[in-house]
């Protein structure tokens, strides 16, 4: 996630002695309601509002939902990257019938979804990953098995995805369904972005990017076979969206359309 707010950590863990530590710090803040989880930076990396924990509290991560205009009824859902567990939280509850799965490489990030951003623990139906997301994407026993994939993969530097390559979107579109959808978290405004846009139009039947909101962040579909973007249906479908999720739906066919 790439807007900023100041850690209320920051200042003290920049006074510890200066080493490289194997991961960044997983720090935290708090503003109106709303908790926010960083890397030891100003740069957002997730949130969650305290007294709606499973909201998508973010229009970037509202917009991570936008593959709902194209599959109702999801049997398989991977978010590559946990941040604050907001993705994940909101698959788990809203479609009871899917396995839902996130893979992340940072143990203290798990920890501290698990303790402070109100992930549930697995069960049967969720199942959280401590791993490397290319390992994950590379597996062939995760090829041909899901419907979508949500990938989110920033550090601390926020420069962009820290997985840009051909090869690896690739890889996630050998792990999708013949109707499955990704959704990834871009920044527009960065040298990244038409280095991703590049490799995923080399991976993917067909690229969709919906407006930039916040301080850049543009979300992308990625299909993997070409799409029915007639407006009238995705026009109900975003009506049906609405009515059951109160997700801003009707914004992402706008979107779509501009493209």
């Amino acid at each position: 996630m790439l807007i900023k707010r100041k850690s209320i950590e920051q200042a003290e863990s920049s006074r510890r002695p200066a080493r490289k530590p194997k991961f960044a710090p997983v720090t935290l803040s708090e503003q109106d309601g709303v908790r926010y989880l960083h890397f030891g930076t100003e740069w957002v990396q997730g949130a969650m509002r305290i007294r709606k924990p499973d909201w998508p509290e973010l229009e970037y991560a509202q917009q991570m939902m936008a593959w709902m205009l194209f599959i109702d009824d999801p049997q398989a859902i991977v978010q590559l990257g946990l941040g604050a567990a907001t993705l994940t939280k909101f698959c788990y509850r809203q479609f009871p019938q899917a396995q839902v799965m996130a893979v992340e490489l940072n143990p203290s990030v798990i920890a501290i979804c698990h303790s402070m951003f109100k992930l549930p623990p697995d069960d049967e139906r969720l199942h959280v990953l401590e791993m490397d997301a290319m390992d994950f994407v590379l597996d062939d026993a995760n090829h041909d098995a899901l419907d979508v994939l949500q990938c989110d993969l920033y550090d601390a530097t926020a420069r962009g995805p820290v997985l840009d390559t051909p090869e690896f979107y690739q890889a996630c579109n050998a792990c999708l369904t013949d109707r499955g959808v990704m959704t990834v978290n871009l920044f527009g405004d960065h040298p990244s972005f038409p280095k991703n846009i590049k490799a995923m139009r080399f991976a993917f039947a067909h690229v969709i990017c919906l407006p930039e909101v916040h301080e850049g962040n543009v979300v992308a579909l990625c299909f993997k076979t070409k799409p029915d973007l007639d407006p009238a249906r995705l026009a109900a479908r975003a009506a049906q969206i609405v009515a059951a999720t109160k997700l801003p739906a009707k914004s992402w066919v706008n979107g779509i359309a501009a493209n």
